[in-house]
């Protein structure tokens, strides 16, 4: 990916190596997690994890300063920023206007509006407070841990994470949390895997106008798709279980998570991405 040239977004919030004291688990911060989970849809169990805590949380008042030519805030304000021209240009061509989100790099744990996150969470969006959450360790567990190497594959988790952000924008975070509100948990798991389905192919759109201000090298199609399928709900299971149950799947299976990210990239129409309206997913 030549991505050395690009401009640099200045939506970058760099809490690395800042901290405040921990609050010990339970009481108000846990309920209203809980209420913010069941408002915008998302499971809270991943946040609500106690064992192994740190003793510090990152500050939200406070920027880490890094260091002059950090390579990986330098990647990933590149990213962002070309996530931010696509969709601009996407979005007033659909007759909208595109507000930015930031993007919060952390270490161990962040405190977000969705409540403390761990960096065993993986990468998230927080519907609240409009930002993407991303421990930039994950992109080393990609590597090794998931055989997703490459800088493409690690833009891909980018965009994904702003296609959620997309999706709030567009009203369509707002009616899935509506509707999963009266659906059993089956139901509602259902519905998450077309969210996230959704926000495969938003992804594949950010790449295809990627590919057309040639910054794409050969094989970065191949590393995203290497990283969607590494992180799909069927593989995920089987490491960690040896077995897979389908009707528990949240994001999508590998082939589903690829097929949708390779829709998007093919089409570069975000019109193409209506995981919901489709039989066959």
């Amino acid at each position: 990916m030549q991505w050395s040239s690009g401009r640099r977004s200045e939506n970058i919030e760099d809490r690395r190596g800042t901290s405040v004291p921990l609050v010990a688990g339970g009481g108000l911060g846990t309920i209203v997690l809980l209420l913010l989970a069941l408002f915008f849809g998302f499971d809270p169990g991943a946040f609500l994890q106690t064992g192994n805590r740190p003793d510090a949380v990152p500050d939200s008042s406070t920027e880490y300063a890094s260091p002059s030519g950090d390579p990986q805030r330098e990647f990933v304000s590149v990213v962002l920023a070309d996530t931010e021209d696509t969709w601009r240009d996407v979005f007033r061509d659909m007759g909208h206007t595109y507000s930015e989100p930031k993007l919060v790099p952390f270490t161990d744990v962040a405190q977000s509006a969705c409540g403390m996150a761990q960096s065993a969470v993986g990468p998230f969006y927080c519907p609240p407070d409009r930002k993407v959450y991303l421990d930039l360790s994950f992109f080393r567990a990609l590597r090794d841990r998931f055989g997703a190497p490459g800088d493409f594959a690690q833009a891909y988790v980018i965009a994904h994470e702003v296609g959620h952000h997309v999706q709030l924008l567009l009203g369509i975070a707002d009616r899935v949390r509506r509707s999963g509100g009266r659906m059993a948990s089956g139901q509602r798991n259902a519905l998450s895997v077309k969210q996230e389905l959704q926000a495969d192919c938003f992804a594949g759109v950010w790449a295809y106008h990627a590919r057309r201000r040639n910054i794409l090298d050969p094989g970065d199609l191949e590393e995203a798709l290497r990283a969607a399928a590494a992180i799909g709900d069927d593989r995920l299971q089987q490491q960690s279980r040896g077995y897979v149950v389908p009707d528990s799947f949240t994001h999508g299976s590998s082939a589903q998570r690829t097929r949708w990210f390779k829709r998007g990239f093919d089409s570069g129409d975000p019109q193409q991405c209506d995981t919901f309206a489709t039989a066959r997913l």
